[in-house]
């Protein structure tokens, strides 16, 4: 390669690079906007209050709809409302118009966005709203529009620069809609007290649905656990923490809760002649990390790695192990 074809090379990678940055600047630019709206408009933070009053008040499913980028938007939007416990589905506009209103009932509730509030698509949605009077909220910048104009709660975002250098293909606009539809589902989210164990409900697939499992649904019980009675010999210990295969062995008082653990680094640190005759609370570490039974698989994982241990026991609230976890059960279930 000559000099010259370097020099291009880089000419070329410097403009890359420019342009790059000019994107994620103007995309930053547009956040911040966002968020200075909500802290110093009143009207504008009260209107998304409402919207998430409305629709948690709503006994239908909400009714997602938009064209273009709007309707991208609007599709992913749905599709968080759904997994987080408010009932939520996309409707074309286009589709609409052609039979698909008749999915829409009085009980329900639309979200239409539409950065300009003037597209002509949404108009017979719109139409059907007010005719079989079903709520709308509306995702668009242009207060003064036909859709804000004829929305239940107007949720008026800021204008601002696209990253697009002349201003029309739909790039930060379209984030900040999804921005705020993502503050709507996950304030429903919240208002509704929508836990993890819901969430493992919608999600029971795939790497999300390992991460959502409890390690009491992985954990080896009953006579699977390795554990041994206070005054029980390091000659037993050997032999418990051999056939179960956890390298180390849990020590119960006569209360049946868990005094302390043996593990192979213990067992190192009091190698001696003597080893064998010794009892296991002589050797075992008192006040073990312990996790409980509805802990999450994703949660124990950090645990392990925070802790740089491989094996866990569970207990109840009595204090009492009911199982023992062991990192390979994480990553089988595939959680990582």
């Amino acid at each position: 390669m000559s000099l010259r074809s370097i020099d291009a090379s880089l000419t070329e990678d410097s403009a890359i690079l420019d342009s790059i940055g000019r994107s994620l600047a103007t995309t930053v630019d547009g956040v911040n906007a966002l968020a200075t709206s909500f802290a110093n408009d009143a009207v504008f933070a009260r209107n998304l209050a409402d919207a998430v009053t409305l629709i948690a008040d709503r006994n239908g499913r909400v009714v997602v709809s938009g064209v273009g980028k709007s309707g991208h938007i609007g599709r992913k939007i749905a599709a968080t409302m759904a997994s987080t416990g408010t009932s939520a589905y996309f409707v074309h506009p286009t589709e609409a118009s052609h039979g698909d209103l008749g999915m829409i009932t009085s009980d329900d509730l639309l979200i239409l966005l539409s950065w300009s509030g003037e597209t002509v698509e949404l108009g017979n949605m719109l139409a059907y709203a007010q005719r079989f009077k079903v709520p709308v909220i509306s995702l668009t910048s242009n207060r003064d529009s036909l859709l804000a104009r004829h929305s239940t709660v107007p949720i008026v975002i800021p204008k601002v620069n696209e990253a697009c250098p002349h201003g029309l293909a739909p790039t930060t606009s379209a984030l900040l809609q999804l921005a705020v539809g993502d503050a709507l589902a996950i304030a429903l989210l919240e208002r509704r007290g929508f836990s993890a164990e819901d969430f493992k409900t919608f999600h029971p697939g795939g790497k999300l649905g390992a991460q959502l499992l409890l390690v009491g649904e992985l954990a080896h019980r009953s006579d699977a656990m390795p554990l041994l009675p206070l005054g029980a010999q390091m000659g037993q210990a050997l032999i418990e923490m051999s056939s179960k295969g956890f390298g180390v062995v849990g020590v119960v008082g006569k209360d049946g809760k868990l005094a302390g653990v043996i593990t192979d680094g213990d067992l190192r640190r009091h190698m001696s002649d003597g080893l064998l005759q010794q009892t296991v609370e002589a050797i075992m570490s008192v006040k073990p990390r312990v996790i409980s039974p509805q802990l999450l698989a994703s949660a124990a994982m950090q645990v392990m790695q925070s802790s740089k241990v491989t094996v866990l026991f569970l207990v109840d609230e009595t204090e009492t192990p009911v199982g023992i976890l062991h990192i390979h059960d994480l990553l089988r279930a595939g959680v990582a």
